[in-house]
């Protein structure tokens, strides 16, 4: 067992600093919090995931268009660049814009029919239990480019019941690279979950742990907004 050194992450209302670290061995939280945390990782337990081509296509794609909503791009290549353009999403906007940035962003990436087609016809499949197996499955096949390695579990829904529509980070690399937890709240979590609601009739509630950098995906289970 190797026990970790305790770094501040930034609060919610604080802006990031442009710092990368293409040591992804290395967890690091950023910025100052009012706890030290501290954890404790079995690096055996965790798989790496290895990128294939259709990840970098996909890396290109999500930061070609997180570009065009910035107005501005990085030197920096690969990865390490993508969270240069995150943290300058978070410039000059509050957490509102830039979470209605980040929305656009997603809604982008899909042709527009498709997304009102999804929510007419399969979202009301069995009371909206088909969709959310679906995306999970989805999810877990074509984001681990972004989140690292990820798998699909069961989660309980609303009405007791549970369902494979549950999908685990086991250690997301969105969140140990950019190492804020703004970032992670008003680039990911939030705007996923308005995405998915309101662009695809999807219930999503996303459950990050900022101490081990995992995350659980919970499809069918509504975040209480409405």
């Amino acid at each position: 067992m190797a026990t970790l050194l305790p770094l501040p992450f930034y609060s919610l209302s604080q802006k990031p600093q442009l710092q990368t670290t293409s040591n992804h061995r290395l967890f690091r939280l950023s910025a100052q919090s009012r706890e030290t945390m501290q954890t404790t990782i079995d690096p055996i337990s965790l798989v790496e995931y290895i990128p294939g081509v259709f990840d970098y296509v996909f890396l290109n794609l999500f930061r070609n268009k997180m570009v065009l909503e910035v107005g501005w791009d990085s030197d920096k290549p690969g990865y390490d660049g993508l969270i240069d353009v995150a943290n300058r999403l978070m410039v000059a906007r509050s957490n509102s814009e830039t979470k209605e940035a980040a929305v656009r962003i997603l809604k982008s990436l899909f042709p527009p029919l498709l997304l009102e087609l999804y929510k007419i016809l399969i979202a009301p499949i069995a009371q909206g239990k088909v969709s959310a197996v679906m995306v999970a499955r989805v999810t877990a096949l074509s984001c681990q480019w972004l989140m690292g390695t990820c798998t699909v579990n069961n989660v309980e829904l609303p009405d007791g019941s549970s369902l494979p529509s549950g999908v685990f980070v086991e250690r997301c690399k969105y969140l140990e690279e950019s190492k804020c937890v703004g970032i992670c709240v008003n680039t990911c979590k939030l705007p996923t979950q308005e995405f998915f609601m309101d662009h695809m009739g999807v219930p999503l509630l996303m459950e990050p742990n900022f101490n081990d950098y995992s995350c659980q995906f919970k499809f069918g289970v509504s975040t209480g907004r409405r």
